[in-house]
This record gives C-alpha cells, sequence and structure tokens, in this order.
C-alpha cells in the first residue's frame, strides 16, 4: 500500500470516483452534497494498492482544508473531510492510515496545533483511538448523522 498526497488531474480524479462510490453510491449521499466547490483549495490524499496510480488500484482518499478558527491564537485549524474506504479493502487499517499520514502533513505544515473533522457516528471510534475528543452533539449531514471532533496536535 502506498499513501501519498494527490497531486497530477488522475490522482485527484481517483480521490473523487472513491467518494462517489462510497458516499454517493453505497450511503446514498446527493451529488450536490458531495461536490460542495471545494475540492480546488483542497490538499487531496489517495492510498493506493500498488506502488503507483498506473500500476495499482485506488482504495482510499481524504481532502483536508486548512480553515479559519476563532479564538485560536493561530488563527488556523485543519478540517479533515471526505475519508473514505473502498468496500473491498475495509477491516485493514486503512483509515487509520490514511489518518495518520494526514495529521503527520498537519504537524510538518506547521500552520496549526488542531486537527478537527465531522465525523459520520458510526466512525467515532476510530477518530477517538486517534486521540479526537467530541466538541457537539449529534446533527443531521447529508442525511447522515454526525459529531463534530477535534484533536490537539
Amino acid at each position: 500500500m502506498r499513501i501519498q498526497i494527490a497531486k497530477s488531474p488522475e490522482e485527484i480524479a481517483a480521490c473523487l470516483r472513491l467518494r462517489h462510490l462510497v458516499f454517493v453510491e453505497e450511503q446514498g449521499v446527493s451529488e450536490t452534497d458531495e461536490v460542495d466547490g471545494l475540492d480546488d483549495s483542497s490538499t487531496h490524499f489517495l492510498v493506493i494498492d500498488g506502488e503507483s496510480l498506473g500500476d495499482g488500484t485506488p482504495v482510499a482518499a481524504a481532502r483536508l482544508r486548512f480553515v479559519p478558527a476563532e479564538g485560536r491564537e493561530d488563527g488556523v485549524a485543519a478540517k479533515i473531510q471526505r475519508v473514505c474506504v473502498a468496500p473491498t479493502h475495509r477491516g485493514r487499517g486503512l483509515g487509520r492510515e490514511i489518518m495518520e499520514f494526514i495529521l503527520t502533513h498537519v504537524r510538518t505544515d506547521g500552520r496549526t496545533k488542531i486537527a478537527r473533522l465531522s465525523a459520520q457516528t458510526d466512525a467515532l471510534g476510530l477518530y477517538e483511538k486517534l486521540g479526537f475528543r467530541v466538541t457537539s452533539g449529534v446533527y443531521m449531514d447529508a442525511g447522515i448523522p454526525h459529531k463534530d471532533m477535534e484533536k490537539q496536535l
């Protein structure tokens, strides 16, 4: 498995296809909720089962945005979004691996010391094991129950 920042148009397209498979086709999220116009200003992450996109299969993806954060000395938070793993590759720890890769990227970037995300309630355990804590009650997003979470880096 190879985890990388998706840079080429082909790699970003692979991330978007995975998201469509998981969120739109599998979970029933509407296309308009999934495609929110923020992908061009995001950093995309891709897990490939193989050495490269040319000889491997995209199996997990996520995106990262640096967003304004009121009350923070640095004024910024790292917002992790659209974390997904292909159904064929679940149960192998890829969600944890891509999250650890992203958190290392955020620490190295140095713009902020806080990571935030909006977690589907079914995935709370994964994020709690990574040190995230719940910061909101349950709310619906795209018809799926979520809770906000954050982690100090």
